[in-house]
């Protein structure tokens, strides 16, 4: 998980000096030097296009004149089976078990793309941050995912920012068009067959990184297929669209068991899903373990998030589980769920990688394809079609369409002879049963399989469907959800849509205008009504409103005002209705019409607590003490858990809150039982301050923000190995040390001695906030966070308004209104300012090394023209000095590396301004060891691309 630095870019120099021993992977085999290649085609096929004349004569030229021949970057790219994308590094550390067993078993080579290199996260092994903490956490994870003999690793060079869990902000930060281009460009080079990735729904606590990764993912399954995306790919850099056979999520919405049966015990959230389960109980042939084993052995290498210190794996297979994929799509056949061959290891491999017996030969597509929303009794059109590989005749084939039981289904699926490369399609109509569904729109999924017959074998795919209602009304949706939804629209996967419950909060005693959005999915105009069936201590200006002549495939808002009439309902995620998730007041909307069509949706409102801020009538003075009278009005309880382990007792950790308001300043005091201290960290390493015991104080000062980048995040921790407190601003939207971010906040603590607790107060001046203040809708929240360690790792979350990953959820923290107070009109509004300084590749000896071994570009980019490209010619050691000698064909930068078997040992970096050939000097740090080899990662001037080099020492 990443989380943000607050630094401009480091050295170069300094950052490679950082590099500890073991980081740099050892030089793979020799590659053809200098000679550009292109990948190609389609599924599961590649080809090498001609190297232009004029290039190869240029190059042969620079390698004539050099003292030796270098590898460089330049050749024909790694074939991949499967490709894993996520955001940050560790982010694959629960898919490795899978990742391994196909390696060994099925000799699968799988690649990890990782879109940052967690540049924000914490560090609990020192105190680097920014690109230096980059540099280490790249290392964490090629280490972690060699584990299960995973080599490659493509990062993407975009900046882990702060912890956040929105998608939007993400997208606009990460630039979404240029990354996709970035993953792209890798699927065509590398024409993995298989893609996995991470869950791209907004679901309560999903790290906002985390859903764009996915959605990269999902994105570019379609997109390298298509030429018309990224053309230039095509054209100028003579890639050629690829398709990948399938793409999985690593996570799965239901309920099984752990042991081996876990691999055919599943019960999914929707019933039409395809989930796939391999077991980590099993054991590996070469290394005699579980894979659940190795896979905790790997994740233990992630020093620095605080992993180091996990538990062993348990030992009784009975105890392990299962890594659960959910596929979205396919091109090709697949195992059919439920049955023996789906319950395999390689069962996700079989059709794109991997051929059982009697199945149509690899390279055969199988597609199914119909509208996903289909109408109660109204024929919807669905089609099947199937393509043999070039090199296979499947004779005379036909196919089978099963449909749930009660549709009606009319087609011949008869497809005649297909022959190799040819393509086939079978057309049926199949009819719903006119039943109104009454149901959770999830609920009412289902599968219409198809069963393939050839002379050459058999196959299965399937479509999934949903059946929609004539008229159906949805509460309004989160802005984040409902940028969601619009993104599965458009990219072409609305079978992902559904699984985030409408959920809107509530202050305790409040109320709110909600919109519900009533949509005409029939064929002639409707009148209806909608009716809110609210849970006890809820209520409505009015129990049911009408709609009248909503057009077909028309929509319309009807608004409810609801109000929580019981305030004595618990809040937060202690609150909620039975067999809802914790915190949700479930709640059902019918919608009837006129004629008598109904339709039900069950959407859930969120209590958040609600404080009335009372003026003081002195301002408090702000020592880290709550003295008599300093804070009207009542307590915050701020004692209920919302992340991690439980309190063992309110001793070891519970806590109180006072706020009031004196002028423009608001006053928080927190009084926190706590009975075992966390590290003290020093005064220079105030930031990310999770990693120990601290304060935070949450504010949002127009009320319920999309991301946390317009509110204000006041850090305090109570104490530092020097002694006194110190405070910093983090995810929000100024971060960093709190005398350079926000120097009018004044702040202290006292902790008691013997040590069982601590007590923090603040001085928030309201002309810190990033935006005037709304008296009646201030956002707040109070959270402590508990270390009970020494390793910098904290076990225990505690607040006022909790939900898990509620520190970035604004619209989920309590609201605060301000008796009395008007803010000054001419107060303005600050942008956010975000962290947008990542590690570049050419920065990191590791990526560089790998880009020469794999041949493929630094950081998803392009590889520089040879008119702009610069590379090594040769190294030496003379009199102790270390000379590399670089031969350039135009301008650009160069940053040389000199690396053994211990790791870094010098760098430099060199601008050059054209052509001809360059000595670098490169100092050392220390003594070289063994294996000692220069490294160089070249970027044009131009912009035009990067170029990796590499060439062994000559003493």
């Amino acid at each position: 998980m990443g989380f943000p630095p607050v630094r401009t870019r480091t050295a170069v120099s300094a950052l490679a000096s950082m590099v500890v021993a073991g980081l740099v992977a050892a030089a793979g085999p020799a590659t053809a030097a200098v000679a550009p290649a292109t990948a190609a085609a389609t599924t599961g096929t590649a080809a090498t296009a001609p190297v232009a004349s004029t290039e190869v004569a240029h190059a042969r030229s620079a390698q004539t004149t050099a003292e030796t021949s270098a590898d460089t970057s330049r050749g024909t790219p790694v074939d991949l089976g499967a490709l894993f994308v996520g955001a940050h590094p560790d982010d694959e550390a629960g898919a490795l078990s899978t990742f391994g067993q196909w390696g060994e078993d099925n000799d699968v080579r799988t690649g990890v793309i990782t879109v940052t290199r967690g540049e924000g996260g914490g560090n609990a092994v020192g105190p680097e941050e920014g690109p230096a903490l980059g540099l280490i956490r790249e290392a964490e994870e090629r280490r972690a995912v060699g584990k299960a003999g995973i080599a490659d690793v493509f990062n993407l060079d975009k900046v882990d920012f702060f912890y956040t869990v929105s998608a939007p902000l993400t997208e606009r930060l990460w630039d979404q068009q240029d990354a996709l281009a970035k993953v792209v460009r890798i699927v065509r080079q590398t024409r993995p067959e298989i893609l996995v990735t991470m869950d791209p729904a907004p679901s309560p606590g999903n790290h906002g990184n985390h859903q764009e990764a996915a959605r990269l993912a999902i994105a570019a399954y379609y997109a390298a297929a298509d030429p018309k995306m990224f053309p230039d790919q095509i054209t100028k850099e003579k890639l050629q669209p690829f398709a990948p056979a399938k793409v999985l999520l690593s996570r799965a919405r239901g309920t099984g068991p752990t042991g081996p049966s876990c691999v055919n015990s599943f019960t999914p959230v929707d019933p039409s899903q395809d989930i796939y389960g391999v077991f980590s109980g099993n054991v590996s042939r070469e290394q005699g373990r579980t894979w659940a084993a190795i896979e905790r052995d790997a994740q233990r290498e992630y020093a620095s998030q605080g992993w180091a210190g996990f538990p062993d794996a348990p030992s009784d297979p009975a105890q392990l589980g299962c890594d659960r994929f959910t596929q979205v799509a396919s091109r090709v056949p697949y195992p059919k769920v439920g049955t023996e061959p789906a319950a395999e290891p390689d069962a996700i491999l079989d059709g794109a990688l991997t051929r059982p017996d009697g199945t149509v030969p690899l390279g055969t597509q199988l597609r199914v394809d119909s509208d996903f929303d289909v109408r109660p009794g109204k024929p919807t059109t669905v089609q099947v079609h199937v393509t043999a590989p070039r090199g296979a005749d499947l004779g005379r084939s036909s196919v089978t369409l099963h449909a749930p039981d009660g549709w009606r289904v009319e087609g011949d699926g008869a497809l005649g002879r297909v022959r190799p490369g040819g393509t086939a399609t079978a057309t049926f109509t199949v009819t719903p049963p006119a039943t109104q569904p009454e149901g959770d729109p999830v609920s009412e999924r289902s599968r219409i399989e198809a069963f393939l017959t050839t002379g050459a074998g058999t196959g299965y795919s399937a479509t999934r469907v949903q059946l929609t209602p004539d008229v159906a009304t949805q509460q309004q949706l989160l802005p984040q959800v409902s940028s969601f939804e619009a993104w599965a629209r458009q990219v072409g996967v609305p079978q992902l849509r559904g699984f985030v419950v409408p959920v809107l909060t509530i202050p305790s005693g409040g109320e709110r205008a909600i919109d519900y959005t009533v949509t005409n999915n029939s064929d002639t105009a409707r009148s209806g009504t909608v009716r809110l069936n609210l849970p006890d201590g809820f209520a409505a200006d009015s129990a049911e409103k009408p709609f009248t002549g909503l057009a077909a495939g028309a929509t319309a808002k009807v608004t409810f005002t609801v109000r929580n009439t019981d305030v004595s309902l618990p809040t937060s995620n202690a609150g909620g209705t039975k067999g809802a998730a914790p915190g949700d007041y479930a709640y059902t909307v019918t919608t009837r019409t006129d004629d008598g069509a109904t339709s039900v949706s069950s959407p859930a409102l969120e209590l958040v607590p609600a404080t009335t801020v009372e003026p003081a009538a002195a301002a408090p003075t702000v020592d880290g003490k709550v003295s008599d009278g300093e804070y009207p009005g009542e307590a915050l309880d701020i004692s209920r858990l919302w992340e991690g382990s439980p309190c063992d007792s309110a001793a070891d950790c519970s806590g109180t809150a006072h706020v009031t308001r004196a002028g423009d300043t608001i006053y928080v005091a927190v009084e926190v039982r706590d009975d075992t201290a966390g590290t003290p960290l020093a005064t220079s390493d105030c930031k990310r301050h999770w990693r120990t015991d601290s304060v935070e104080i949450a504010l949002d000062p127009r009320g319920p923000s999309e991301n946390t980048a317009s509110t204000f995040k006041l850090g305090v921790l109570p104490f530092t190995a020097e002694g006194p407190a110190c405070a910093l601003r983090d995810a929000d939207n100024h971060q960093g040390p709190i005398a350079q971010t926000a120097p009018g906040v004044r702040f202290a603590s006292t902790v008691s001695s013997p040590y069982t607790g601590y007590t923090v107060e603040a001085a928030i001046p309201l002309a810190e906030l990033p935006a005037s203040v709304d008296p009646d809708k201030l956002g707040l929240n109070i959270l402590v966070y508990d270390s009970d360690t020494q390793d910098k790792t904290g076990q225990t979350r505690i607040g006022w308004s909790t939900w898990g990953g509620v520190q970035g959820d604004p619209y989920r923290w309590g609201l605060a209104r301000l008796t009395g107070y008007q803010p000054p009109a001419d107060r303005p509004t600050a942008d956010p300012v975000v962290p947008d300084t990542a590690l570049r590749s050419v920065e990191s000896p590791q990526t560089v090394e790998q880009s020469v071994r794999v041949n493929v570009p630094l950081s998803g980019g392009t590889a520089a023209p040879l008119g702009d490209s610069g590379w090594l010619v040769g190294a030496r050691w003379s009199r102790g000095v270390l000379t590399a000698d670089l031969d350039s064909a135009g301008a650009g930068e160069a940053h040389v590396f000199v690396v053994d078997d211990k790791g870094t040992a010098g760098s430099a970096v060199v601008s050059v301004d054209g052509a001809g050939r360059t000595a670098v000097k490169v100092p050392l740090d220390r003594a070289l060891a063994g294996h000692t080899r220069v490294l160089a990662g070249w970027e044009a001037t131009s912009g035009a691309g990067t170029l990796a080099s590499r060439i062994p020492l000559r003493k």
